[in-house]
């Protein structure tokens, strides 16, 4: 295949194809119309000799090879988009912008907290739009209509763009009467009753069924490995609920440890190691290409990185 002898329009209309899986919506997105759009992609699969859209159930799904194709013609165009733009500098003190980030409980918690303190001095004008996991899906994020997702995140799309903001170790949080808290060991920890906290990913989640223990996550898992199980006594998706609840009752909160340092202060509770190894867990961000090259988007993820560390 010459590269001479192809349109580079069709690259354009391949990738709004596959990002809106319908020609009538890829045509209102390029403002051509309709039959214009259904051109393009007869000739899309001529190039390609793949079908690129197919209908079924579900609507116009992408074919294996549209799948293939997504993500290196949607990093290609967006590095020509980034070259051709006139090249503006970001000016946080004077920005009115507004940046929507997808943050899970753990992350709102440490560090959007930190985050607006120094957003206050340096961009006082920027609005941050804090939104749930449930409120999202991949699709958001990498329309741009997200600018940030903050996350620990099992797996990802190749398209999007990500780094590790931390990894964390996990600590229990014990009410300070607990009976066990004298001689907290693996034994006493599998004895008491426990309150399960975690929310990963993207879109509306489902109930939790303690039998399935491979989608209880990180603490679950580990204990498994070694034949154990844990008595769950409450599942929920926020961290400070859970850190009440501990503080309350004696149920054990086994949580990244940064969000137990949160509790640090509290004579109500204790914060122990807990009787067995689990792995850290990371903590990332990400954001789709079309981002990328973005002044002011640049400018916030050097910010995070910079709270990051001082945490």
């Amino acid at each position: 295949m010459n590269i001479a002898k192809i349109d580079l329009n069709l690259l354009v209309y391949l990738d709004v194809l596959l990002r809106e899986g319908s020609v009538t919506k890829a045509a209102n997105k390029l403002s051509i119309t309709q039959p214009a759009m259904s051109n393009g992609l007869r000739r899309l699969r001529d190039l390609f000799n793949d079908p690129i859209l197919v209908r079924t159930s579900e609507g116009m799904t992408p074919t294996e090879r549209a799948l293939q194709l997504q993500p290196v013609i949607r990093d290609v165009l967006s590095k020509l988009e980034a070259t051709i733009q006139p090249e503006t500098e970001f000016e946080p003190l004077t920005s009115d912008r507004t940046f929507r980030i997808m943050a899970s409980d753990y992350a709102e918690s440490t560090l959007l907290m930190v985050l607006l303190e120094h957003l206050q001095e340096q961009a006082p004008h920027i609005s941050l739009d804090v939104i749930t996991p449930s409120d999202v899906t991949y699709h958001d994020v990498e329309q741009g209509k997200v600018d940030m997702a903050i996350n620990r995140f099992e797996e990802l799309p190749l398209s999007f763009h990500q780094k590790v903001v931390w990894y964390d170790s996990f600590s229990c949080v014990v009410n300070a009467n607990h009976p066990f808290i004298a001689s907290f060991g693996k034994d006493q920890y599998l004895k008491s009753k426990h309150i399960w906290v975690s929310k990963t990913g993207f879109g509306v989640g489902v109930g939790i069924d303690p039998k399935e223990i491979q989608k209880l996550g990180w603490v679950d898992a580990e204990l498994q490995k070694q034949g154990c199980v844990r008595n769950i006594s409450v599942f929920t998706r926020h961290y400070h609920v859970a850190l009440q609840l501990a503080k309350k009752y004696n149920l054990i909160a086994t949580l990244p440890s940064r969000v137990a340092k949160l509790y640090g202060d509290d004579s109500a509770v204790k914060i122990i190691d807990p009787p067995f190894d689990i792995p850290p867990i990371a903590l990332k961000m990400a954001w789709s290409p079309l981002l990328q090259h973005d002044a002011g988007h640049i400018w916030l993820r050097r910010l995070i990185t910079q709270v990051a560390e001082t945490l």
